[in-house]
């Protein structure tokens, strides 16, 4: 079985709420050599997308995706103790969020891939403020804050959290990443927060992270206001990384 025919088989189990099967569906699949990691970044990534998507666009209910949501982080929690593992890096990451189930489930599967890969992970998931956030990035000196994309009514609370961590620079070489959520179907937001690395999914985070270890300071030059084009496709390429800003120390 492909993982197109498992991600759709699996979509069937999740939509009708059947956690066992659901389950079953993905450690059958393990048992015939699929990795929990291809998993994770094949099948339950991508379904929580189509949750996320499918409510948005009112073609499932709140019910629905909720159930959902939930089945996927079962699966999630379970599948994160079957991950092979790296031997650490010595590199450190803090992973946070916007409000949500979903923007939950993002940023945990997030934290797991980085923790695989061999980073040191404080997972803080959401409803953390940006006051404790700044004490805990002074006391750790992370190598980078990643925040999973929120919804459009959490961005302001993000730009805060990100013009604060600026503002105070207690660990001026961190850098703030951005991904999932709103940031995907945002085109220009990563950039008009100010943050210096965008990447779509958790699997080209870690590979952002990797390609972009240093952060470049940029110049802190104010930003006109503009509107922001929507990407119509409802996100980017699933192969596109980015970062942002970066044409102004060219």
């Amino acid at each position: 079985m492909t993982i197109a025919e498992l991600f759709k088989q699996y979509l069937e189990h999740l939509f009708a709420g059947r956690r066992a099967e659901a389950r079953e569906v993905i450690f059958a699949a393990q048992d015939r050599g699929i990795s929990a990691s291809s998993l994770l970044k094949g099948v339950i990534w991508p379904a929580m997308e189509q949750a996320e998507k499918l409510y948005r666009e009112n073609h499932i209910s709140r019910v629905v995706e909720h159930m959902a949501t939930r089945i996927n982080r079962m699966i999630a929690d379970q599948l994160q103790g079957y991950m092979a593992r790296r031997p650490k890096n010595g590199r450190r990451i803090i992973v946070t969020c916007g409000d949500g189930q979903i923007e939950e489930l993002g940023a945990q599967i997030t934290a797991d891939l980085f923790e695989a890969d061999g980073w040191h992970v404080w997972f803080l998931g959401s409803g953390v403020p940006n006051d404790e956030i700044l004490q805990l990035i002074g006391q750790l000196r992370p190598d980078i804050l990643c925040i999973y994309g929120a919804q459009p009514e959490g961005v302001p609370n993000i730009r805060r959290l990100v013009d604060l961590v600026r503002e105070v620079n207690s660990c001026d070489e961190m850098q703030i990443m951005v991904t999932g959520g709103v940031f995907n179907r945002a085109d220009g937001l990563a950039e008009e927060i100010r943050v210096d690395l965008h990447a779509p999914n958790a699997k080209e985070a870690v590979q952002t992270a990797e390609e972009h270890p240093v952060r470049v300071p940029q110049p802190d030059v104010p930003q006109p206001g503009r509107r922001r084009k929507r990407n119509r496709a409802g996100g980017r390429p699933a192969g596109s990384r980015t970062r942002v800003r970066a044409a102004a120390t060219a």
